[in-house]
């Protein structure tokens, strides 16, 4: 039943769209990981998969529109292309294995990443560690695990946080990345399947509250300054791995 009839179910669901949109403008990342957990107790998968493959690729436009000045394409290059490699075969583990183990470990990961960052105050533990092989590796950790767990930002994400770069730099290369990730995951998932009309009409009734989030979220991270921003990366990454294990 389209969620328009049922109100409970719309508010819901527009309040799980409206805080991914609200965490992806901030970060960058994690609207799968954040509108997952409330989407997915709500909508069959066959609806909740499709509708956040949407609205995410929807955010990531948006933030790229906002961000434009900040966007290194060049730089991010290395990144998709090293994603674009391992998000094939990821994709095919998806359908072929159970990797809810390795969501788990994956989600017990960066829990302790996360928990233990927090507490180091020092920074730039990889300063050096920008040469194109090493955005190529990057790039194919993020596409192998985006493919099992929809976050192919987390492993760029901490590698930046590692490099110790200011927040404009790092959304510049990651925001990109994350969105042709995207785009190139439904590509492949539309080979393979027909995308329903009840996913578009999904996508269509929840714009409003994908729209504020989106906005907000790009106005609180020109706020904060890049000492909050890596507190709440961190934050947000353990959030989501919480998200992945439970």
């Amino acid at each position: 039943m389209p969620i328009l009839f049922d109100p409970l179910s719309y508010v819901i669901v527009s309040a799980g769209i409206f805080a991914g949109a609200l965490v992806s403008g901030l970060m960058g990342f994690a609207f799968s990981a954040v509108a997952g957990a409330v989407l997915l107790h709500v909508l069959p998968p066959t609806e909740a998969v499709p509708l956040m493959m949407l609205c995410s690729i929807a955010t990531q436009s948006v933030s790229l529109f906002a961000l434009r000045r900040s966007v290194q394409w060049r730089g991010s290059a290395w990144l998709i292309a090293g994603g674009a490699v391992g998000l094939v075969p990821s994709l095919y583990l998806l359908y072929h294995v159970d990797a809810s183990v390795f969501r788990i470990g994956f989600g017990a990961f960066l829990v302790a990443y996360a928990a233990w960052m927090l507490l180091r105050p020092k920074r730039g533990l990889l300063r050096q560690s920008a040469g194109p092989l090493r955005a190529v590796l990057v790039g194919l950790g993020g596409g192998l695990v985006g493919g099992l767990t929809a976050m192919p930002g987390a492993v760029p994400t901490i590698w930046c946080d590692l490099r110790g770069l200011p927040k404009e730099q790092q959304r510049g290369l990651v925001q990109p990345y994350i969105a042709v990730m995207q785009v190139f995951a439904l590509a492949l998932m539309l080979a393979r399947n027909t995308l329903s009309t009840q996913a578009l009409l999904n996508v269509t009734l929840t714009l409003p509250a994908l729209a504020a989030g989106a906005i907000l979220g790009i106005v609180m991270f020109r706020r904060v300054s890049d000492t909050s921003f890596r507190s709440i990366t961190l934050g947000v990454l353990a959030i989501a791995g919480i998200l992945l294990v439970v």
